[in-house]
Protein backbone atom coordinates (compact mmCIF):
# COMPACT_ATOMS: atom_id res chain seq x y z
CA UNK A 1 0.00 0.00 0.00
CA UNK A 2 1.29 3.45 -0.90
CA UNK A 3 2.44 5.54 2.05
CA UNK A 4 -0.18 8.06 3.24
CA UNK A 5 2.27 10.94 2.95
CA UNK A 6 3.08 10.04 -0.69
CA UNK A 7 -0.64 9.94 -1.50
CA UNK A 8 -1.10 13.36 0.09
CA UNK A 9 1.90 14.78 -1.73
CA UNK A 10 0.93 13.50 -5.19
CA UNK A 11 -2.70 14.60 -4.78
CA UNK A 12 -1.66 18.02 -3.49
CA UNK A 13 0.80 18.53 -6.36
CA UNK A 14 -1.85 17.71 -8.97
CA UNK A 15 -4.51 19.93 -7.36
CA UNK A 16 -2.08 22.82 -6.83
CA UNK A 17 -0.66 22.66 -10.35
CA UNK A 18 -4.04 22.51 -12.08
CA UNK A 19 -5.43 25.25 -9.80
CA UNK A 20 -2.51 27.49 -10.78
CA UNK A 21 -3.01 26.76 -14.49
CA UNK A 22 -6.75 27.46 -14.37
CA UNK A 23 -6.01 30.47 -12.18
CA UNK A 24 -3.97 32.00 -15.01
CA UNK A 25 -7.16 32.08 -17.06
CA UNK A 26 -9.27 33.32 -14.15
CA UNK A 27 -6.83 36.15 -13.41
CA UNK A 28 -7.06 37.46 -16.96
CA UNK A 29 -10.86 37.43 -16.66
CA UNK A 30 -10.65 39.20 -13.28
CA UNK A 31 -12.37 36.23 -11.66
CA UNK A 32 -9.64 34.88 -9.38
CA UNK A 33 -11.47 35.98 -6.23
CA UNK A 34 -14.66 34.22 -7.37
CA UNK A 35 -13.05 30.95 -6.23
CA UNK A 36 -13.15 32.26 -2.65
CA UNK A 37 -16.91 32.71 -2.39
CA UNK A 38 -17.40 29.42 -4.26
CA UNK A 39 -15.14 27.77 -1.70
CA UNK A 40 -17.37 29.11 1.05
CA UNK A 41 -20.34 27.73 -0.85
CA UNK A 42 -18.90 24.22 -0.44
CA UNK A 43 -19.24 24.40 3.34
CA UNK A 44 -22.75 22.82 3.49
CA UNK A 45 -21.47 19.89 1.40
CA UNK A 46 -18.30 19.56 3.48
CA UNK A 47 -20.41 19.57 6.64
CA UNK A 48 -22.58 16.73 5.30
CA UNK A 49 -19.47 14.78 4.25
CA UNK A 50 -17.95 15.12 7.72
CA UNK A 51 -21.19 14.11 9.43
CA UNK A 52 -21.77 11.01 7.26
CA UNK A 53 -18.12 10.09 6.66
CA UNK A 54 -17.62 10.40 2.90
CA UNK A 55 -15.16 12.32 0.68
CA UNK A 56 -15.44 16.08 1.30
CA UNK A 57 -14.93 16.86 -2.40
CA UNK A 58 -17.90 14.63 -3.21
CA UNK A 59 -19.95 16.58 -0.69
CA UNK A 60 -18.68 19.93 -1.93
CA UNK A 61 -19.20 19.37 -5.65
CA UNK A 62 -23.06 19.34 -5.83
CA UNK A 63 -23.27 22.56 -3.82
CA UNK A 64 -20.66 24.41 -5.84
CA UNK A 65 -22.21 23.18 -9.12
CA UNK A 66 -25.61 24.40 -7.94
CA UNK A 67 -24.05 27.75 -7.11
CA UNK A 68 -22.33 27.95 -10.52
CA UNK A 69 -25.58 27.17 -12.38
CA UNK A 70 -27.49 29.76 -10.34
CA UNK A 71 -24.80 32.38 -11.01
CA UNK A 72 -24.82 31.54 -14.73
CA UNK A 73 -28.64 31.75 -14.92
CA UNK A 74 -28.84 34.96 -12.86
CA UNK A 75 -26.12 36.59 -14.97
CA UNK A 76 -28.04 35.82 -18.17
CA UNK A 77 -31.29 37.02 -16.57
CA UNK A 78 -30.21 40.13 -14.67
CA UNK A 79 -26.94 41.20 -16.40
CA UNK A 80 -25.53 41.94 -12.93
CA UNK A 81 -21.74 41.57 -12.47
CA UNK A 82 -20.66 38.00 -11.71
CA UNK A 83 -18.90 39.20 -8.54
CA UNK A 84 -22.18 40.55 -7.13
CA UNK A 85 -24.11 37.39 -7.98
CA UNK A 86 -21.37 35.21 -6.50
CA UNK A 87 -21.53 37.18 -3.25
CA UNK A 88 -25.30 36.65 -3.02
CA UNK A 89 -25.08 32.91 -3.65
CA UNK A 90 -22.07 32.22 -1.42
CA UNK A 91 -23.50 34.17 1.53
CA UNK A 92 -26.61 32.00 1.38
CA UNK A 93 -24.48 28.85 1.33
CA UNK A 94 -22.39 29.89 4.32
CA UNK A 95 -25.50 30.76 6.32
CA UNK A 96 -26.98 27.32 5.62
CA UNK A 97 -23.70 25.56 6.52
CA UNK A 98 -23.57 26.98 10.02
CA UNK A 99 -26.91 25.38 10.86
CA UNK A 100 -25.36 21.90 10.89
CA UNK A 101 -21.53 22.16 10.59
CA UNK A 102 -20.02 20.11 13.48
CA UNK A 103 -17.99 22.53 15.60
CA UNK A 104 -15.39 19.89 16.46
CA UNK A 105 -14.72 19.37 12.74
CA UNK A 106 -14.85 23.03 11.73
CA UNK A 107 -11.06 23.21 11.24
CA UNK A 108 -11.11 20.47 8.59
CA UNK A 109 -13.98 22.21 6.81
CA UNK A 110 -12.30 25.61 6.86
CA UNK A 111 -8.61 24.81 6.15
CA UNK A 112 -8.68 21.24 4.77
CA UNK A 113 -6.73 18.10 5.67
CA UNK A 114 -4.97 16.40 2.74
CA UNK A 115 -3.12 14.05 5.12
CA UNK A 116 -6.18 11.80 5.48
CA UNK A 117 -6.77 11.21 1.76
CA UNK A 118 -7.36 7.55 0.83
CA UNK A 119 -6.00 5.65 -2.17
CA UNK A 120 -9.35 5.58 -4.02
CA UNK A 121 -9.90 9.29 -3.39
CA UNK A 122 -6.37 10.03 -4.64
CA UNK A 123 -6.95 8.13 -7.91
CA UNK A 124 -10.22 9.99 -8.54
CA UNK A 125 -8.46 13.28 -7.73
CA UNK A 126 -5.67 12.60 -10.26
CA UNK A 127 -8.14 11.64 -13.00
CA UNK A 128 -10.23 14.78 -12.41
CA UNK A 129 -7.12 16.99 -12.34
CA UNK A 130 -5.96 15.62 -15.70
CA UNK A 131 -9.45 16.14 -17.11
CA UNK A 132 -9.55 19.76 -15.90
CA UNK A 133 -6.05 20.41 -17.29
CA UNK A 134 -6.93 18.93 -20.68
CA UNK A 135 -10.23 20.79 -21.01
CA UNK A 136 -8.77 24.09 -19.78
CA UNK A 137 -6.02 23.81 -22.41
CA UNK A 138 -8.68 23.18 -25.09
CA UNK A 139 -10.85 26.18 -24.21
CA UNK A 140 -8.02 28.56 -23.26
CA UNK A 141 -7.81 30.40 -26.63
CA UNK A 142 -11.59 30.76 -26.87
CA UNK A 143 -12.04 32.04 -23.33
CA UNK A 144 -9.13 34.43 -23.86
CA UNK A 145 -10.86 35.82 -26.95
CA UNK A 146 -14.17 36.08 -25.06
CA UNK A 147 -12.33 38.02 -22.35
CA UNK A 148 -11.08 40.49 -24.95
CA UNK A 149 -14.41 40.95 -26.72
CA UNK A 150 -17.57 38.86 -26.69
CA UNK A 151 -18.67 40.49 -29.94
CA UNK A 152 -15.40 39.53 -31.61
CA UNK A 153 -15.75 35.97 -30.28
CA UNK A 154 -19.26 35.78 -31.69
CA UNK A 155 -18.02 36.84 -35.15
CA UNK A 156 -15.57 33.89 -34.91
CA UNK A 157 -18.61 31.61 -34.38
CA UNK A 158 -17.74 30.92 -30.74
CA UNK A 159 -20.76 30.07 -28.59
CA UNK A 160 -20.05 32.48 -25.71
CA UNK A 161 -22.71 31.10 -23.34
CA UNK A 162 -21.59 27.50 -23.85
CA UNK A 163 -17.92 28.23 -23.24
CA UNK A 164 -18.66 30.40 -20.23
CA UNK A 165 -20.66 27.52 -18.74
CA UNK A 166 -17.84 25.01 -19.41
CA UNK A 167 -15.41 27.46 -17.85
CA UNK A 168 -17.56 27.87 -14.74
CA UNK A 169 -17.93 24.09 -14.37
CA UNK A 170 -14.12 23.73 -14.48
CA UNK A 171 -13.88 26.34 -11.73
CA UNK A 172 -16.46 24.37 -9.73
CA UNK A 173 -14.41 21.18 -10.12
CA UNK A 174 -11.13 22.76 -9.01
CA UNK A 175 -12.85 24.43 -6.06
CA UNK A 176 -14.37 21.08 -5.01
CA UNK A 177 -10.94 19.44 -5.25
CA UNK A 178 -9.22 22.40 -3.60
CA UNK A 179 -11.17 21.95 -0.38
CA UNK A 180 -9.13 18.77 0.19
CA UNK A 181 -5.94 20.76 0.68
CA UNK A 182 -7.02 24.24 1.79
CA UNK A 183 -10.63 23.81 2.94
CA UNK A 184 -13.55 26.04 2.07
CA UNK A 185 -11.89 29.16 3.46
CA UNK A 186 -8.74 29.53 1.33
CA UNK A 187 -9.64 28.27 -2.15
CA UNK A 188 -9.21 31.66 -3.83
CA UNK A 189 -5.54 31.68 -2.85
CA UNK A 190 -4.61 28.45 -4.65
CA UNK A 191 -5.80 29.86 -7.96
CA UNK A 192 -4.95 33.54 -7.52
CA UNK A 193 -1.48 33.58 -5.95
CA UNK A 194 0.40 31.22 -8.35
CA UNK A 195 -1.13 33.03 -11.33
CA UNK A 196 -0.18 36.42 -9.88
CA UNK A 197 3.41 35.25 -9.30
CA UNK A 198 3.55 33.95 -12.87
CA UNK A 199 2.29 37.24 -14.26
CA UNK A 200 5.08 39.08 -12.46
CA UNK A 201 7.76 37.02 -14.21
CA UNK A 202 6.30 35.86 -17.52
CA UNK A 203 7.29 37.53 -20.80
CA UNK A 204 4.58 35.91 -22.91
CA UNK A 205 1.38 33.86 -22.61
CA UNK A 206 3.14 30.49 -22.83
CA UNK A 207 5.49 31.38 -19.99
CA UNK A 208 2.58 32.75 -17.98
CA UNK A 209 0.59 29.49 -18.19
CA UNK A 210 3.64 27.32 -17.52
CA UNK A 211 4.86 29.34 -14.54
CA UNK A 212 1.36 29.38 -12.99
CA UNK A 213 1.33 25.59 -13.20
CA UNK A 214 4.84 25.26 -11.72
CA UNK A 215 4.23 27.73 -8.90
CA UNK A 216 1.04 25.88 -7.97
CA UNK A 217 2.97 22.61 -7.83
CA UNK A 218 5.82 24.07 -5.78
CA UNK A 219 3.47 25.72 -3.28
CA UNK A 220 1.58 22.50 -2.63
CA UNK A 221 4.68 20.31 -2.48
CA UNK A 222 6.59 22.53 -0.05
CA UNK A 223 3.47 23.21 2.04
CA UNK A 224 2.80 19.47 2.48
CA UNK A 225 6.48 18.80 3.27
CA UNK A 226 6.46 21.54 5.91
CA UNK A 227 3.26 20.11 7.36
CA UNK A 228 4.99 16.74 7.72
CA UNK A 229 7.91 18.37 9.52
CA UNK A 230 6.03 20.81 11.75
CA UNK A 231 2.72 18.95 12.28
CA UNK A 232 0.89 22.15 11.36
CA UNK A 233 -2.11 22.04 8.95
CA UNK A 234 -0.99 21.73 5.32
CA UNK A 235 -3.59 24.17 3.93
CA UNK A 236 -2.34 27.37 5.60
CA UNK A 237 1.29 26.32 4.97
CA UNK A 238 0.59 25.91 1.25
CA UNK A 239 -0.81 29.45 1.15
CA UNK A 240 2.16 30.84 3.11
CA UNK A 241 4.63 29.18 0.69
CA UNK A 242 2.62 30.50 -2.26
CA UNK A 243 2.66 34.02 -0.79
CA UNK A 244 6.44 33.73 -0.28
CA UNK A 245 6.90 32.80 -3.95
CA UNK A 246 4.77 35.80 -4.89
CA UNK A 247 6.97 38.06 -2.74
CA UNK A 248 10.09 36.82 -4.54
CA UNK A 249 8.41 37.29 -7.94
CA UNK A 250 7.45 40.85 -6.98
CA UNK A 251 11.09 41.58 -6.06
CA UNK A 252 12.40 40.06 -9.31
CA UNK A 253 9.76 41.71 -11.49
CA UNK A 254 11.29 44.14 -14.01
Amino acid sequence: MINQFILSLISGIFIGGVAGYLGSLMLSKRMALVAGPLGHLTLPGIALALIYGFDISLGAFPFVILGIVLIWLFEARTKLPMEALTAIVFASGVAIAFFFLPIEQAETALVGDISKIQFKEAIITLILCLFILFLTKKIYPKITLINISEDLATTQKINVKKYNLIYLILIALIVALGVKIVGGLLTAAIVAIPASSARNLAKNLSQYKFLALIFGILSSAFGIFLSKLTFLPAGPLIIVVSAFIFLISAILKK
